[in-house]
């Protein structure tokens, strides 16, 4: 029986359009998911976009259109960055859906039912631009606000409040006995941290005075749900009405939220609803761009659907997941993704394809031939791939991308580097027996090689992949770990004359 395995991304706030740091989050979940598909589990995959709250509310006025028509107009720019990015979601949910919007006032209701949400009346401070209010703790040393919560105000008014508090034991003795519950692990530290202090109780609700765009609560039309309390339910919603896929595998978000919204305020309220939790958190890093922060008004930004124009899909695909380890921040820099393109990408396994092809086309009339003799080279070679091969799919298991693709791609050299020493066009022009021989024997061990070193990157570059084994006429099965057995099923198989993966890019004028 397949194991279920339920991935999510953060749902994207539709304030403004897709930048990298969404790009990369799409795309990293898609790999894992991939990759866990590979890996013969029932993967669901939800994305989707967040579409209530006080920003929004006030873009649309700036537009001068009502809030609907504005996500309405953006919404689709990130479905499309998900199409172009190749990313195999099962779903795409908007928050504005009614499905979620159902899901949202039942689970209020109930936890209202509960005793669990009470009305208070609140007086300290405000910040818009987080849409959440402040306590003194929250200010830096010399009392200043941090600039993240941009403009704060000062306000007194009545509200609903989620019995957040009371839950604050319960959650620190589940982060100390779970320790996969937050990957990576060292982030827990962070969350426990922040558990450390008491915890107030949640304001779930904003007055519709102040506020018109968001779900209203179901047991007071006069307030609408706090955005957080919206959005964080999307991941339940989305599938509150399939059989076996509740509670998430992994969340994954950025680490800005990983406190206090994904890591606190979510298993909390899922424990005040006696619903399972889910089982991890995995919180990624941030991109800077030049070593400084993304910004559109600096012009330190990158345009992930532009850049999938200029250099293709797979090539930022694989750029995000060789230059970043899961977790951590890294940089992205024109100059090093030209090296990681030029060296790794077409210069390494693009030329190891058009060898193959070019000289089974001119040494076999296109046919990739039997192995004949085989020598020390080949069982070198083959015992590379089997180390690589063993090495690969534990470092993939554990997020470890980065390392797997570096393991893949010196597969990808040593394979080069035995063409190389076999030398098949020196072979090609002998009229030895013995040289025959062991021509033929190149040219299988050369397709063969290509045909596994390839596979590995299926779940990174899964287009490139594709059009690889189609050169070599040759279908990947359902079951990929059996694609990982070196048996040389490429036999007697038509190659195509040429495949270009990787274009030398053109410079812009």
């Amino acid at each position: 029986m397949k194991k279920t395995f339920y991935i999510t991304t953060a749902i994207d706030y539709v304030n403004g359009s897709p930048h990298l740091g969404h790009a990369y989050e799409k795309v990293l979940t898609d790999v894992i998911a991939r990759f866990r598909r590979m890996m013969g589990d029932n993967v669901y995959f939800l994305t989707g976009t967040d579409e209530h709250g006080q920003k929004i509310q006030q873009s649309a006025r700036a537009r001068d259109v009502d809030p609907k028509t504005f996500v309405d107009s953006v919404a689709p720019e990130f479905e499309e960055m998900c199409a172009r990015l190749e990313i195999s979601h099962d779903d795409f949910i908007r928050t504005t859906e009614s499905r979620h919007k159902d899901v949202v006032c039942r689970l209020l209701q109930q936890l209202f039912d509960k005793g669990e949400i009470y009305k208070a009346e609140y007086q300290g401070y405000y910040s818009t631009r987080q849409e959440q209010f402040l306590q003194e703790k929250d200010r830096n040393e010399d009392g200043t606000w941090p600039e993240i919560f941009g403009e704060v105000s000062e306000i007194t008014e009545s509200n609903y409040f989620f019995k957040l508090g009371a839950y604050q034991q319960w959650l620190i003795d589940h982060i100390k006995a779970n320790a996969d519950f937050i990957f990576p692990r060292y982030r827990a530290k962070q969350v426990l941290e922040f558990l450390s202090e008491p915890l107030n109780d949640l304001c779930i609700s904003r007055p519709r005075e102040r506020l018109e765009w968001g779900i209203p609560l179901p047991f007071d039309p006069d307030f609408v749900t706090y955005v957080w309390f919206d959005a964080l339910t999307n991941y339940y919603s989305a599938v509150a009405d399939k059989d076996g896929l509740w509670p998430a595998t992994f969340h994954v978000i950025g680490k800005d939220i990983l406190v206090p919204p994904h890591a606190v305020y979510w298993p909390i309220m899922l424990k005040a609803l006696e619903l399972p939790i889910p089982q991890s958190i995995l919180a990624h890093g941030w991109w800077s761009i030049n070593g400084a922060k993304m910004s559109k008004s600096t012009g330190n930004f990158v345009e992930p659907i532009e850049f999938v124009d200029q250099f293709g899909v797979d090539a930022l695909r694989y750029f995000l997941m060789r230059e970043m380890s899961v977790g951590q921040d890294s940089d992205f820099s024109m100059e090093q993704f030209l090296v990681r393109y030029n060296s790794e990408l077409a210069n390494n396994l693009g030329n190891l394809v058009n060898r193959t092809l070019n000289m089974t086309n001119r040494f076999a009339d296109a046919k990739i031939p039997a192995v004949d003799e085989v020598g020390e080279p080949e069982t070198a070679l083959q015992a590379t791939w089997e180390k690589t091969r063993d090495e690969v799919i534990p470092l993939f298991e554990q997020f470890q991308f980065n390392v797997g693709l570096e393991r893949a791609l010196q597969f990808i050299t040593a394979t080069n580097a035995y063409i190389e020493q076999r030398a098949p066009w020196k072979l090609g022009k002998s009229d030895d027996p013995a040289d025959q021989a062991l021509l033929r024997t190149s040219l299988a061990t050369m397709a063969e090689a290509l045909r596994l070193g390839s596979s590995l990157l299926l779940a990174v570059t899964p287009g490139s992949v594709g059009k690889i084994q189609g050169v070599l006429g040759h279908r990947m099965g359902e079951v990929w770990r059996d694609e990982l057995q070196w048996d040389h099923r490429l036999t007697g198989n038509t190659v195509e004359k040429t495949c270009i993966l990787f274009p030398r890019p053109e410079k812009k004028s």
